[in-house]
């Protein structure tokens, strides 16, 4: 049984450098995609403040996302790229961080609770696998730290999973 932690008193930086090492040790025991991605989340939505949803949307169809393993409420089935926050980090492949989904064009709501979320689009060998998808229910609540920092725990993730999976991008 793994006891992980996160200080949230500490500046964010150092938060997400005492994390890391966390996440390479609960990824350690498998490299199964499922496993690791779930084990993902679950570290995610219990160690970061003021989250309502972290998980994964898979490209698993062409220009379409599924869902995949996640933490929170009951999630939206598919998403198109041409649609949401998820999808504009598909179809662009740049991070998404919005302070107010309610001013994002196309935004899907699939929980209205959700004010602000941060989209990660995550690569192996220049394919797309899919998108990390963290939402909180505070506006704002996502900054640049927040930022570098998932975007270092998600390569860790990247690197000790076997892909074994049938992306279409």
């Amino acid at each position: 049984m793994y006891t992980l932690n996160a200080d949230v008193s500490q500046p964010k930086a150092e938060m997400y450098a005492d994390l890391l090492p966390q996440c390479q040790g609960l990824l350690s025991d498998s490299r199964d995609m499922i496993v690791n991605l779930s084990q993902f989340s679950a570290l995610l939505f219990n160690l970061l403040p003021d989250l309502n949803w972290a998980g994964f949307y898979l490209s698993a169809a062409p220009e379409t996302l599924i869902l995949g393993p996640f933490q929170g409420k009951v999630a939206c089935v598919t998403i198109p790229f041409s649609k949401g926050v998820c999808g504009a980090a598909a179809r662009t492949g740049d991070i998404q961080c919005i302070a107010d989904v309610h001013a994002f064009p196309g935004h899907i709501a699939c929980d209205a609770a959700s004010r602000s979320e941060l989209v990660i689009p995550l690569y192996f060998e220049d394919r797309l696998i899919g998108v990390l998808d963290l939402d909180s229910p505070s506006p704002n609540r996502f900054d640049e730290e927040d930022v570098r920092g998932i975007n270092a725990l998600c390569q860790c993730l990247i690197t000790q999973t076997d892909w074994k999976w049938q992306f279409q991008a």
